[in-house]
């Protein structure tokens, strides 16, 4: 399973989560197989600039990578739309929450 954080940096397992999730910086992705951590990958948002249109980019982007599973601590409508339409799981968290422990966190709801 995959799971993309919506992140304020490069830090991986170390940074903290953005307090909005369409326009984040960065996302963290965090392979677990098992409910192990795998792989870690950090990825610029492309869409982070953008004044209008950033949940399309960012579903298709997340989507294309396989996510399976969201975490951030703001979620808009329609991205929110997005994202139960491709069958991607939301979870909110608090802003400025170390990634190392939402992926914790999300281990634990899935076992």
């Amino acid at each position: 399973m995959t799971i993309a954080i919506a992140t304020k940096g490069s830090k991986g397992l170390k940074d903290e989560v953005s307090e909005v999730f369409g326009r984040a910086p960065t996302f963290t992705l965090v392979t677990v197989e098992d409910g192990v951590i795998k792989n870690t990958k950090v990825i610029e948002n492309p869409a982070a600039p953008y004044e209008f249109g950033v949940g399309p980019i960012v579903v298709k982007m997340l989507s294309d990578k396989r996510v399976k599973v969201v975490a951030g601590a703001e979620f808009g409508v329609g991205i929110s739309t997005l994202l139960k339409d491709k069958d991607i799981r939301i979870v909110k968290v608090k802003p400025e929450m170390n990634v190392c422990d939402v992926v914790d966190t999300i281990i634990k709801q899935v076992k």
